[in-house]
């Protein structure tokens, strides 16, 4: 792997956030500005394997491959509809891995072997976690470094948060002592509650500059475009979500470079 790869887990044990729509969006929205990008789908559910019009039949080699160590990285990507953004898809075989791998030594670190075996031509790779703090969200916090957490703008946010940034702090103590936190973007938001309102001003209180300056609003074109295979940037630009999308990417590159320099 290039040492310019950068790798971003995508989580939150919550699921409903906004995780595969923050992947699949900032994903492309890289990609839209020259950067090579990867997203590796660890979810079951394989959203973002269907979210990017990659059809069942065509996941032969998946993310499941991966960790079972009988394919490569290069040997699972896929290319999308996105010119520049490659998939590593998902399927329901990962539900079986955490029984499968249970007693191996190397169980939270084979995502982390399979990217540093061989030459990676991304500059990004973004891994969708499950919704659920499990081996498989282990092995992408062993392998990244940092987390980008979508937190819906909704009561009990806080609360999930908390548990999550012990899970980034537990896996830094025992596999992982660089990783960090890329940043928590607010998913979700609608201007007219007033508890969202409250709960942006309770979060970034709590976690100050962590927390992007970019809230995504919702937007019905972006809950719509998974239906059609395509990111909501490629489905409507010019829509609330997908501009917030284009905008938060800026601001992880801006991040990144921030990170690189230091």
């Amino acid at each position: 792997m290039s040492r310019e790869t950068r790798i971003i887990a995508i989580a939150n044990q919550k699921g409903g956030v906004g995780k595969t729509t923050t992947a699949i969006n900032l994903a492309t929205a890289l990609a839209a500005i020259g950067e090579k990008v990867l997203i590796v789908d660890l979810d079951p559910q394989g959203n973002a394997s269907t979210g990017l019009g990659v059809d069942r039949k065509a996941r032969a080699i998946s993310s499941y491959d991966v960790l079972m160590q009988q394919a490569s990285v290069m040997e699972a990507a896929v290319a999308t509809a996105v010119p520049s953004l490659s998939l590593i898809p998902s399927t329901l075989d990962l539900l079986g891995v955490e029984m499968e791998i249970a007693s191996a030594s190397d169980r939270a670190t084979r995502l982390r072997r399979a990217f540093t075996t061989g030459s990676l031509p991304f500059s990004y790779i973004l891994i969708d976690c499950p919704p659920s703090l499990n081996l498989l969200t282990m092995n992408a916090m062993s392998a990244a470094d940092s987390v980008l957490v979508p937190l819906q703008c909704e009561f009990f946010a806080l609360e999930g948060l908390s548990q999550l940034l012990e899970t980034v702090g537990q896996v830094r103590a025992a596999l992982n002592p660089a990783l960090t936190i890329q940043g928590i973007v607010l998913t979700m938001y609608d201007g007219r509650n007033n508890l969202a309102t409250q709960v942006v001003e309770d979060v970034r209180s709590f976690m100050g500059d962590k927390v992007y300056k970019t809230v995504i609003p919702r937007n019905v074109r972006v809950s719509e475009a998974p239906s059609y295979g395509i990111p909501a940037i490629l489905y409507d630009l010019k829509c609330a979500g997908s501009q917030a999308y284009l905008q938060l990417a800026s601001e992880v590159i801006q991040r990144e470079r921030l990170l690189r320099a230091a």
